[in-house]
C-alpha cells in the first residue's frame, strides 16, 4: 500500500518554515509522510577536481545534518519519519527528478515569499513554466508568514 508523500524543498528562505509546518500538518491529518528535498548547488569550480570534490563532500555533510535536524522536528509533528532526498543542480530540475522517481509523492508544498517580494523565485518559476512532472501533481502554495497556530487552525 502506498503512502501519500508531501514534498517540500528545504532551503534557507524565511518562508521555508511555513511550508514545513503545513506539510507536517497535512501529513499528520492524512497519515502521510513528509519528504524533504535539499538541492545542492554544483560548485562552479572547474579547476582542481580535488578541491571541487571536497566542497561537494562538505555540502553533502551539511545537507545531511540539516535534514536530520529537520527530520526530527517533522517526526515530532507528524508521528512518522520523514524521508530525505539530496539532489544536485537547479531546484526545478531536482523537484522533477524526485517526483518522477517516486510515484508516492502526491503533493508539492511551497511557501510564497513574504514582505511584498512577489511569490518568490521558485513559486514564480513553477507558476510560469511548470515543471513537467510527467504526471498530474497538485502544488500547494501557502503564505510564507503562516504561524504554527494558523497552520493548526487550517487543519
Amino acid at each position: 500500500m502506498s503512502v501519500r508523500k508531501f514534498l517540500i524543498v528545504v532551503d534557507d528562505s524565511p518562508e521555508f518554515r511555513a511550508a514545513l509546518a503545513y506539510a507536517c500538518r497535512r501529513a499528520r491529518s492524512t497519515g502521510g509522510v513528509v519528504a524533504m528535498l535539499r538541492v545542492l548547488a554544483q560548485p562552479e569550480f572547474e579547476h582542481w577536481s580535488g578541491v571541487r570534490d571536497e566542497i561537494e563532500r562538505e555540502q553533502r555533510a551539511e545537507a545531511e545534518a540539516l535534514l536530520q535536524k529537520l527530520g526530527a522536528e517533522a517526526e515530532q509533528r507528524t508521528g512518522s519519519r520523514a524521508e530525505f532526498l539530496i539532489e544536485e543542480g537547479d531546484t526545478v530540475g531536482a523537484i522533477k527528478k524526485a517526483v518522477l522517481a517516486d510515484p508516492d509523492i502526491k503533493i508539492l508544498v511551497l511557501a510564497a515569499a513574504t514582505g511584498g517580494r512577489g511569490p518568490g523565485p521558485l513559486v514564480a518559476s513553477i507558476a510560469k513554466e511548470g515543471v513537467g512532472f510527467g504526471r498530474k501533481l497538485p502544488v500547494t502554495v501557502v503564505p510564507g508568514d503562516l504561524t504554527d497556530e494558523e497552520v493548526e487552525a487550517l487543519g
